[in-house]
């Protein structure tokens, strides 16, 4: 599968997210200032966990209508793979 810029320019701004809070616990900032940001980095790769499935999820499915395989399956595989993001 192929991630699209957009999606790969998401994950470089939560590594630099990352990259924050590590500065911000050198700098004795106060935990609620880091668990906020902790928090939107939590819900950014969320967000690019759902992209990711969900695409991947389309992708598949086209593929197994085409063969005329079970599409069901991958419907199956991509709920599980959400539920083990959470």
């Amino acid at each position: 599968m192929e991630y699209s810029d957009a999606v790969k320019n998401r994950l470089r701004r939560c590594e630099g997210q990352v990259r924050g809070v590590l500065q911000m616990m050198d700098q004795d900032k106060p935990c609620k200032d880091v668990v906020t940001q902790l928090s939107a980095i939590r819900s950014a790769v969320d967000k690019v966990i759902m992209y990711v499935v969900g695409e991947n999820m389309e992708h598949c499915i086209r593929e197994e209508l085409a063969g005329s395989g079970d599409a069901g399956a991958v419907i199956e595989d991509a709920i599980a793979l959400l539920m083990k993001s959470r």
